[in-house]
């Protein structure tokens, strides 16, 4: 092939391809399918600003001049409520005293320090009782209703106002029931059947043990609480509770500790701390040394430690009725501690004053309704077999 022929060739290639372009659209047109999704952009275009010409600055300027600054809108100072702490009482005086507020609320009601912790904080000058906190809706109301200040001078916290009433009652060993030995039926919306249950409280000197034994088909499960007599009442060194296994609970007083077998973590030892066992003689020795102190209404706050924790424990007392137990009729002085938490159990307790104000009656429902009533049944001697 010559060159020439091969140069005509090609050209006339060119001149196809040339033509072919031209009958070809310049866009495709897109469609809305699965296969070709649509995508949006945003174009943004960037300008370089002019700078001002000297005629234009002086102009802005004088403009800026004539026009008055926009003020700022200055916020006045708001008087913050005062929130005032009032202790029990403090460390030197004579004689520890327990608190029994008739005005007292529940925690529950008023979120008081909430869940800071499991325990709510006792105020360093207060003394080695349970405290229970007392408000004054009167108060309350017209705090709520004073203007608020309008100068800083009248931002200043104003002078207290005097403590609240309030009834104390002391503990007098004295007022201990004596060593005794009560046997209960116990009840069960769950089981047919009645279980056998009996409590042994034993007082030795400074020393005192609490058991609670209930029995039913060869199964038992005892709680145990041990401990000394102090100015406050009962002080528990060691709490048990045992089914098949043990769990136990130790009161570190020297550390301000209470520590758990059950994995559980430590948690402070607040003053007047009871366990579930011993609070119902501490209980019963408040109620002796000062009958009259608890009238319906009135209120007493105790820490509570069961096996794996421990809580504020608020009891509202009742009126004295007449209970018709197993046993016979017994007057009792109704106390009830409301749940704290959804799954918490009520407790109504009836303190006997033919029984040394110990429990004639005991009754704890669940959350869910179930309940169990345990009712005095006999009293024997404490060294009874």
């Amino acid at each position: 092939m010559t060159l020439r022929t091969w140069l005509s060739l090609t050209l006339a290639v060119s001149l196809a391809h040339l033509v072919l372009l031209q009958t070809l659209p310049l866009e495709r047109p897109m469609t809305n399918t699965p296969s070709s999704p649509v995508l949006a952009t945003r174009t943004v275009l960037l300008t370089r600003t002019p700078t001002p010409s000297a005629a234009q600055v002086a102009a802005i300027r004088q403009n800026q001049a004539k026009t008055p600054a926009a003020r700022t809108p200055v916020r006045k100072p708001v008087a913050q409520a005062a929130l005032v702490s009032e202790s029990t009482v403090s460390n030197t005086d004579p004689a520890p005293l327990v608190r029994a507020d008739p005005d007292a609320t529940d925690p529950d009601a008023t979120d008081l320090q909430t869940q800071a912790g499991p325990m709510a904080e006792t105020p360093a000058s207060a003394a080695s009782a349970p405290a229970v906190a007392a408000i004054d809706p009167a108060r309350a109301s017209e705090s709520a209703a004073a203007p608020p200040a309008t100068n800083a001078a009248s931002a200043v916290t104003p002078e207290a106002d005097p403590p609240l009433a309030s009834t104390e009652v002391a503990f007098h060993a004295e007022s201990l029931p004596a060593s005794v030995k009560l046997m209960y039926r116990v009840e069960a919306n769950k089981f047919p059947y009645t279980l056998n249950a009996e409590f042994s409280w034993q007082l030795q000197g400074q020393s005192y043990q609490a058991q609670l034994r209930i029995s039913t088909f060869g199964q038992t499960r005892v709680q145990t609480s041990r401990g000394q007599i102090d100015p406050f009442g009962l002080a528990p060194d060691r709490f048990s509770d045992k089914y098949r296994s043990e769990v136990a609970v130790h009161f570190n007083r020297a550390q301000g500790l209470v520590s758990f077998s059950a994995n559980t973590p430590s948690i402070r030892l607040q003053p007047g701390a009871q366990d579930r066992l011993s609070v119902l003689v501490q209980l019963a020795a408040l109620v002796a040394s000062a009958p009259q102190s608890f009238g319906p209404g009135t209120t007493l706050q105790v820490q509570t430690i069961g096996p794996r924790n421990g809580d504020l424990w608020l009891f509202t007392f009742g009126d004295l009725e007449t209970l018709d137990l197993p046993g016979g009729p017994l007057q009792g002085l109704k106390l009830m501690r409301q749940p704290r938490q959804p799954y918490d159990q009520k407790l109504e307790v009836w303190l006997s004053p033919e029984l040394g104000y110990l429990p004639a009656r005991v009754r704890i429902t669940e959350a869910n309704g179930n309940y169990v009533d345990q009712k005095w049944l006999a009293s024997q001697a404490a060294d009874s077999p």
